[in-house]
């Protein structure tokens, strides 16, 4: 992605920050359980968020008692993320980015990015993570996006083939991986030289939505936010008309999660 698109895309989910929380899925309890324990995070250690959005995965280990600093530059998100929080008077919300943020000499545990690692600049963001990490602390980054398990829902192949009229190609061939063939980012961790044992782990489950549910997850999208307005709104035409004219008028939309969990290499 150019750093102009990078830049421009990450900021269009602030537009939609109360959509945003609604509805995206908050991910599955056994990745915070692993991420724990792969972490081997100490009781009450400090954590540093990327990214926090509106806090899914704050508040999962908020409720795990681990005081959390979240760093998020959208306004919107931001301000959705404090009162979602407000129960944790341990955990923090600043409005900055990863990027330009001053951590006054502070060190965490933990630094943890969810559906959020892809936004920041590549060029910086191993780097800093290290630099922030206590001795021994660990990186932890995961995203969730759209899974092909075997006998997934055969709607996706009608609703691909809209997306292919609307000058929207599905990347790569049809259909996509499956959950265990999609790529980690174990190789470029480890290209990052910062960091080293870095475990992988898989998450897959799945959601059922209606027609309106279902535009309404699509709508906080970046590259749907950032589609042409005429052939966005034939998409969702469209998809409601595929989705409401079934049996019961829902799909079931299978989600994954690629948890990564490395620790900062030590100084040689």
């Amino acid at each position: 992605m150019e750093e102009g698109d990078r830049l421009r895309l990450r900021g269009v989910f602030d537009e939609v920050a109360q959509a945003y929380d609604l509805a995206r899925p908050d991910y599955p309890e056994q990745l915070f359980d692993d991420l724990v324990r792969l972490s081997a995070l100490a009781p009450g250690a400090d954590l540093l968020e990327v990214g926090c959005g509106t806090g899914k995965a704050t508040r999962q280990l908020g409720r795990r008692g681990y005081p959390v600093t979240c760093l998020e530059p959208g306004p919107n998100l931001a301000a959705v993320a404090r009162a979602k929080l407000a129960g944790f008077p341990d955990v923090n919300v600043v409005p900055t980015s990863f990027e330009t943020w001053d951590a006054g000499g502070a060190r965490f545990g933990l630094v943890f990015a969810a559906t959020s690692w892809h936004w920041v600049d590549p060029e910086l963001r191993y780097l800093k993570a290290a630099d922030l990490l206590e001795p021994g602390g660990s990186l932890a980054v995961w995203g969730s996006t759209l899974a092909f398990p075997a006998g997934f829902d055969p709607i996706f192949t009608e609703i691909q083939q809209v997306y292919d009229e609307i000058g929207e190609p599905w990347e790569g061939e049809w259909p996509p991986p499956t959950p265990d063939q999609v790529p980690d980012l174990t190789g470029e961790i480890g290209a990052s030289g910062r960091f080293e044992d870095a475990h992988v782990r898989r998450y897959v489950w799945e959601q059922q939505y209606d027609a309106g549910q279902y535009v309404a997850l699509l709508d906080t999208f970046s590259g749907h936010r950032d589609m042409d307005p005429a052939s966005r709104e034939r998409l969702y035409r469209e998809l409601r008309r595929l989705i409401s004219r079934r049996a019961g008028g829902r799909l079931t939309r299978h989600w994954l999660s690629i948890l990564h969990v490395a620790r900062v290499r030590g100084v040689d």
